[in-house]
């Protein structure tokens, strides 16, 4: 049964939670990191993203970048810019994106729970990408930057969701991306208890986005019970900060694909390579693909449909995922990409950036793109719960959480 626990959060004052928050640390590169502190001083970036406070001389991963950010953190902490809340809480996190809803309980999960398989994964992780959060997590003494947790809608918590959000929220801003964000403090012993209780209900919950940040708090609490061999379980460093969104609010967008050559094919070549296993027919527009099982193609200034023929279709969690048999049945056959990871050749572009982009990129530097249609939550649920793991760049994930709404302390100093 999952362990999501309040707790107490340090969180802008209220006249400064739009400033301060920012896209996740991953989002941006440097350069972009650096000219969004430059425009925004109190961007949370500044400490998500420390060596924006230094010259492009200082590495990035630098001790002193790390040091940066904790000394920036409890600076403002310290100065008043940030609020150390009296109590316990839950928080609701609600984000409204072209019209549509979805409300998250903000708390903090359980490195156990990650490890028994209470708390999901669908991705693989690497080593040398968790370094860069685990330093910053352990040097600054604080998780900043929640995971996307999604669990099976329960009546009982949408009900103290609801009520809750008849209250006036302690922030409502709407950022420079037209996504309105709303949070709200559950402070009430009875709601408290109540949330507890329901999720204690729950067997299993998943990590929809920030498997790399999940892995690198884990990590970090792990290294603490080594530091303090005689720890209860009861210290905040056994839990990570996390949102906590009910399934049937999430959106999953699709996530596209683009390839720089035809690997020695001319387009009707190509075209003729694929057809054995899809259906193919020219389109007179830009069109996103309408169902699973189908693909849309840009190809020399043409769109084109791809369905996947009956006979091709697979029932297995992983291999009937449509990233799966674009990868087994073109990519790999027709194109030669073996390994989408580090083939060079191929790039993979969020659906936030609408097709558009993808015409934009093979009129610039690749030769053919693949517009997917969106995985969905009922199939990622399918893969974890199967203990699979989905191709990379399955699942896109809008909108995004923003960090620097809160953060969760993991022992006094």
């Amino acid at each position: 049964m999952a362990e999501i626990r309040p707790f107490v959060s340090i969180r802008p004052q209220r006249g400064k939670a739009a400033e301060i928050a920012a896209l996740p640390y991953d989002v941006y590169n440097r350069e972009e990191a650096t000219k969004e502190v430059e425009r925004h001083p109190q961007s949370f970036l500044s400490i998500d993203r420390a060596e924006t406070q230094f010259p492009l001389s200082v590495d990035m991963y630098d001790d002193k970048v790390y040091e940066r950010a904790h000394d920036t953190l409890w600076q403002w902490v310290e100065d008043g810019t940030f609020l150390t809340e009296d109590k316990k809480c839950y928080y609701l996190y609600e984000l409204t994106m072209n019209g549509r809803v979805q409300t998250g309980v903000a708390a903090c999960a359980s490195i156990d729970d990650y490890e028994n398989g209470i708390i999901k994964k669908h991705e693989n992780t690497r080593a040398e990408k968790e370094v860069d959060r685990i330093r910053h997590v352990d040097v600054c003494n604080a998780q900043t930057g929640p995971i996307f947790l999604a669990y099976r809608a329960d009546d009982g918590i949408r009900r103290i969701v609801e009520k809750t959000k008849q209250g006036e929220p302690e922030y409502d801003f709407t950022s420079e991306d037209g996504v309105r964000h709303r949070v709200f403090v559950i402070r009430e012993d009875a709601d408290i208890a109540a949330i507890h209780e329901a999720f204690a209900g729950i067997d299993s919950i998943y990590i929809a986005d920030g498997h790399h940040r999940a892995a690198s708090a884990v990590k970090v609490g792990q290294k603490r019970r080594k530091e303090h061999p005689g720890y209860t379980g009861e210290e905040e460093f056994n839990y990570f900060l996390s949102v906590l969104f009910p399934d049937d609010e999430l959106m999953i967008m699709d996530y596209n694909r683009v390839v720089r050559e035809l690997n020695g094919l001319t387009p009707e070549e190509f075209l003729s390579g694929i057809k054995k296993v899809f259906d193919v027919e020219k389109l007179d527009k830009t069109e996103h693909p309408k169902r699973k099982g189908q693909v849309t193609l840009f190809l020399e200034d043409k769109w084109y449909l791809l369905t996947l023929k009956p006979e091709y279709e697979n029932c297995d969690p992983v291999e009937g995922l449509d990233v799966s048999i674009l990868q087994k049945q073109i990519l790999e056959p027709v194109l030669g990409i073996q390994d989408p990871k580090t083939d060079k050749r191929i790039d993979f572009v969020g659906g936030i950036r609408g097709l558009s982009e993808l015409e934009r990129r093979v009129h610039t530097d690749m030769k053919v793109a693949f517009a997917m249609y969106p995985t969905s939550i009922g199939e990622l649920f399918a893969v974890a719960d199967a203990g699979l793991l989905m191709p990379p760049k399955s699942t896109w994930f809008e909108p995004k959480l923003r960090s620097g709404l809160f953060i969760h302390k993991l022992t006094e100093e």
